[in-house]
């Protein structure tokens, strides 16, 4: 076979080498850097209460900054029912990608398990990515009818209260509900509970009149203000800057604390890589002022970064405090 040896043709031979080795090796990197690329299209993030809801309005905030931040639309899709455990499961078995997230409250991850008997378990099938949202307290406000004028009252009259009072709460296994069961517990007292469909029909009943008292967010503060609750104390480990009038549950019952936390979670299985984008990403949103105005609009939330570390750490801390204040009640919802 005759063989070309010419300078110019065994210079284009090794041009054509070398362009076909470039095209090979592009090949391979070009998949590896398109699969590095996160996100490439659009990311949901499941909400589990209706549009208007606290956790609704975090997600919608934090969207809407995090897109630009990602280059990719973030997506809001509400999913209510269950107390959050039908979204919860939706999002378990979805692809873990990093395309299918959820926004939970604490309860759903630290109450619901010791609650319901069938549900997703969120410490082995969903991956926590970021804390959003924390509120360092929660109210204690009873009816305007009934004749107590701060909390030590309060205790003397649910005491002799008979039938007993009965409270209102966002729904079973609900913070509000926690935190009228834990103080029962160290006070002493009974109360009937009246679970509600979310924290605003829990309100609108204490306002009627249909109960006498319940624990809620910031977002009772106007009400409390007006004269329509009467504010009684609250339940983290300082007062409140909004009424710094109404002394802490602790300063009567030493350890009492209730805090509520809200967090993003992915199924498991996501990519390392496609986990840090997303926490360097939403830290840098919930550092943003307008963020913070915004969430302290929705019901006196802050923004609330965490390590890794710390997340998971707080996680088993509150599961296993709720799984034994849901032992103590005797708490079942199915």
């Amino acid at each position: 076979m005759h063989t070309d040896h010419r300078p110019e043709h065994r210079s284009m031979r090794i041009r054509a080498a070398l362009l076909a080795a470039g095209i090979a090796l592009g090949g391979l990197v070009v998949p590896t850097a398109g699969h590095a690329q996160y996100p490439s299209r659009p990311i949901k993030l499941m909400v589990t209460v209706s549009p208007g809801g606290g956790p609704d309005t975090i997600a919608r905030v934090i969207g809407e900054k995090l897109s630009p931040l990602l280059g990719q639309p973030v997506v809001v899709e509400n999913r209510p029912g269950s107390n959050g455990n039908i979204a919860m499961e939706l999002v378990a078995t979805s692809a873990p990608d990093g395309y299918s997230l959820i926004i939970c409250a604490d309860s759903m991850i630290a109450i619901n398990p010791h609650l319901y008997s069938k549900m997703v378990d969120p410490l082995k099938d969903l991956q926590p990515v970021s804390t959003v949202a924390a509120q360092s307290n929660f109210f204690l406000s009873v009816h305007p009818s009934v004749p107590v004028k701060n909390f030590r009252e309060f205790i003397e009259y649910a005491k002799r209260a008979n039938p007993p009072l009965a409270y209102a709460s966002a729904g079973n296994g609900s913070q509000h509900q926690m935190a009228m069961e834990m103080l029962k517990l160290r006070a002493g007292i009974n109360l009937v509970h009246v679970p509600y469909k979310g924290g605003a029909p829990a309100t609108t009943a204490t306002l009627a009149g249909e109960v006498s008292a319940m624990f809620s967010g910031a977002s009772t503060g106007p009400q409390i203000s007006a004269g329509r609750l009467r504010g009684l104390a609250v339940t983290g480990r300082q007062r409140s800057p909004l009424f710094p009038d109404l002394p802490t549950v602790g300063e009567f019952y030493p350890g009492y604390l209730l805090t509520t936390w809200l967090g993003i979670f992915a199924p498991v299985g996501v990519p390392d890589a496609a986990i840090s984008r997303l926490r360097t990403e939403i830290d840098k949103v919930l550092m943003m002022p307008d963020v913070k105005t915004r969430l302290n609009a929705a019901g006196g939330l802050e923004p609330y970064i965490t390590t890794r570390q710390e997340f998971a750490e707080l996680i088993r801390h509150d599961y296993e405090k709720y799984g034994t204040l849901v032992k103590q009640i005797k708490a079942k919802v199915d």
